[in-house]
């Protein structure tokens, strides 16, 4: 049995534009079970048949008060990852357990933020959270990128997972300046 991810999404900010709302929480899971499908291979998940994780939409005031409190950095931010996990699984649920749910974490994204990133590269909002959480789902899976070398990779898993769904990644991602 393929194991599928459920998405809660919450938006705690309003008014959420008709861009975002346009995409339903039945779009977000199908995205997450492709990416999940795509990924799985790659990392070492608890062999579980189900997998849960939340999506929270929020305003710069609400990103910055998690930033401050988990990263001690005191500045709005686009997105944040809180996995379940702060390593990448290894023996998170032993093989015999008959666990059948994981929960991945949370992935906060900031709309203000959102929004003026996708206005000063000229695309989309939609594009640029659907970027912004592909990123966040990477770091629920265990990925980081302590150096430019592995932001590079990570970047570029990104763009995989949006061409997965048949999203243009934004065009002005050079990995080779970074």
């Amino acid at each position: 049995m393929t194991p599928t991810v459920e998405v809660s999404v919450q938006t705690a900010i309003a008014p959420v534009p008709t861009e975002i709302t346009a995409i339903s929480p039945a779009q977000w899971q199908i995205w997450f079970n492709q990416w999940l499908e795509k990924t799985q291979p790659v990392f070492k998940l608890p062999a579980v048949n189900h997998y849960a994780l939340t999506l929270r939409l929020c305003d710069d005031a609400q990103i910055q008060q998690l930033n401050r409190q988990y990263r001690q950095q005191d500045c709005p931010t686009d997105v944040l990852a809180f996995a379940t996990l702060d390593n990448a699984f290894p023996d998170a649920i032993a093989p015999e357990s008959e666990c059948t749910e994981f929960e991945l974490g949370d992935i906060i994204v900031s709309l203000p933020t959102a929004q003026a990133q996708a206005q000063a590269h000229d695309h989309f909002l939609n594009q640029e959270v659907i970027w912004l959480v592909s990123h966040g789902f990477l770091h629920l899976l265990g990925w980081d990128h302590p150096d430019a070398a592995q932001l590079r990779q990570m970047l570029q898993q990104q763009d995989q997972l949006l061409r997965q769904i048949q999203i243009a990644p934004p065009s002005w991602a050079n990995y080779d300046k970074l």
